[in-house]
């Protein structure tokens, strides 16, 4: 069995990471080799080609004076139009998001 997806008209509810990007005709998605990881940190930097975002986790719950301690786990490089539609997408998201559930502070 086949874990790619035809997303025209599929009746079925798409999963959180198909539903992170619109439907479009004729595409077929293939999630066999999804991944998924929790981040709680995010930086990012970019230069006139690419925009870079590097993603991790700080695991160092105590906010206590010492020195924080985050491990880097993902680093997506991505051209500026692709990064404009990201953020289009994390604004919409977060509007839905707070319009469910109120504002994020």
């Amino acid at each position: 069995m086949s874990n790619e997806k035809d997303t025209p008209n599929s009746a079925a509810q798409p999963s959180s990471a198909a539903a992170a990007a619109p439907a479009q005709p004729g595409i077929k998605v293939d999630t066999s080799a999804l991944k998924s990881s929790y981040c709680n940190v995010v930086s990012g930097n970019s230069t006139r080609e690419e925009v870079v975002l590097s993603f991790g986790v700080n695991q160092d719950w105590d906010m206590g004076p010492q020195p924080r301690e985050i491990q880097l786990h993902h680093r997506i490089i991505l051209s500026p139009g692709a990064a404009k539609r990201l953020l289009e997408l994390m604004t919409k998201l977060v509007h839905d998001h707070e319009a469910r559930h109120g504002e994020i502070r």
